[in-house]
């Protein structure tokens, strides 16, 4: 892989390596429950949809578009909030993102933050959406 040593697949955890090159919920949502879309400081943007099936999430996917770290920590959200309820999935804190990932390093936390936020504003969107159907 351009860009990508042996000393780094030798220094990541086996979660970090997976989540960083996974693209098994990376994807497009038409018409989502829930849509958030985030673009942090260092110029990455995540955006998750979230398909619902009542009060659970049924479905997390997400575009990244940014560095490896921001894939790993988008994909990982996504594994670590399907299938909890919405009540659980506010729960879910960068810290989280990063103790599952296991070696993110340190100074690429702000990735962490970008995908809880993106996660975040989805969440959001879909308690609205469903409060409109309520009214």
């Amino acid at each position: 892989m351009d860009g990508v040593n042996e000393d780094f697949f030798e220094k990541h955890s086996r979660n970090y390596l997976e989540m960083a090159f996974s693209s098994e919920r990376s994807e497009y949502v038409e018409n989502p429950d829930g849509y958030g879309s985030r673009t942090g400081e260092c110029g990455d943007t995540i955006t998750f949809y979230l398909t619902l099936s009542g009060k659970k999430l049924e479905f997390v996917s997400y575009q990244a578009n940014g560095c490896i770290n921001t894939n790993a920590c988008s994909a990982a959200l996504s594994k670590l909030t399907e299938g909890k309820s919405i009540d659980e999935a506010w729960e879910i804190t960068p810290e989280d993102i990063a103790d599952y990932l296991e070696t993110l390093p340190e100074n690429e936390i702000h990735c962490a933050e970008l995908a809880a936020g993106a996660f975040f504003l989805a969440l959001n969107d879909a308690g609205k959406k469903e409060t409109d159907n309520v009214c």
